[in-house]
């Protein structure tokens, strides 16, 4: 088995760049392709070293997923523990306990394990079948910006809608209600859900690069990592429960942040998006008492309006 991380690469060449372990593997690559930059290089050693492309990419992606969640969950766990913080708690009066931290905590491994990992480890050979490469050198930041951005908005899509089905009758009461058990969220809840919601939900993040290499034939695994750090992160961030002067949502206006779902939690209705406040906002399913009072000030002006209509 050779692996397809070097485009024009072929048995004899992998051969040589192989070693029997990963630091000696990566020396190689740096001496033999010393034109890749860092991450390039990392990343052509652990294909090589690993030498076989389906196992290399399925560990790839459960060790960053794994790695990525936890180590973004873990400042706002710290932060719960220190008063002086309290100031940009949004309900600061709810603080999550050790006890539901930990009962989230397990919930949470207990999914990764038995509903994500599966999928996770099948990924490679759909990778090779649609045209998902893994080769370096990497495309340039450029276009990984453009399309880590287009997966934003259309993740943002998929989540406002499916999100807002899942609050309506048995969808909420069988599905969705799981992720409604702390009205105050923290951290860890940003995947504490039903398996059903988790996969469905989940299809946004993955789905949506799928459907883009469908249609444009050719995507970069590294891209795909990018974007679902970038993901797990805003999950996290927005389910943090805190709000400060610093937050993305004070220097973008059009960004959700924690500000805006924690008003879904405390509400348990409006503010379905993820990322972006505007699906919310022109469908007037905004969520607090601010956008009721806004909602019932645009109400009594169409009524007077429509009331001078009649008079004229």
């Amino acid at each position: 088995m050779v692996s397809a991380v070097f485009e024009n690469g072929n048995a004899t060449f992998t051969n040589l760049l192989q070693h029997t372990s990963f630091r000696s593997t990566l020396q190689s690559i740096y001496q033999y392709q010393p034109q890749l930059n860092v991450m390039e290089k990392y990343w052509a050693a652990w294909y090589t070293y690993m030498n076989n492309d389906i196992l290399a990419t399925g560990l790839l992606f459960f060790l960053l997923h794994e790695f990525m969640y936890f180590f973004r969950c873990l400042p706002w766990f710290i932060i719960d523990q220190i008063p002086y913080f309290r100031r940009w708690k949004l309900q600061p009066t709810k603080i999550p306990s050790n006890k539901e931290q930990f009962y989230c905590l397990k919930s949470v491994l207990l999914s990764h394990f038995l509903v994500e990992a599966i999928p996770i480890w099948t990924f490679h050979p759909m990778c090779e079948k649609i045209g998902i490469v893994i080769e370096v050198p990497f495309p340039n930041w450029t276009t990984i910006l453009m399309e880590v951005s287009l997966f934003f908005v259309l993740e943002d899509i998929w989540h406002y809608w499916l999100h807002r089905l899942f609050h309506y009758s048995v969808f909420y009461k069988y599905i969705h209600k799981q992720h409604h058990r702390y009205a105050a969220p923290f951290g860890l809840v940003a995947e504490y859900a039903h398996p059903i919601e988790t996969m469905s939900l989940g299809f946004g993040t993955v789905g949506m690069p799928i459907l883009y290499v469908l249609y444009t034939g050719k995507l970069h695994l590294f891209t795909l990592c990018v974007w679902i750090t970038l993901r797990l992160f805003q999950a996290i961030d927005a389910h943090s429960g805190y709000d400060f002067p610093w937050s993305l949502n004070k220097f973008i206006p059009f960004w959700a942040g924690a500000e805006h779902h924690d008003l879904h939690h405390h509400y348990f209705i409006g503010n379905y998006a993820s990322s972006f406040r505007w699906w919310d906002y022109y469908m007037d399913t905004e969520a607090g008492p601010e956008a009721k009072l806004e909602r019932e000030e645009r109400m009594k002006r169409r009524a007077v309006s429509k009331m001078k209509m009649k008079v004229q």
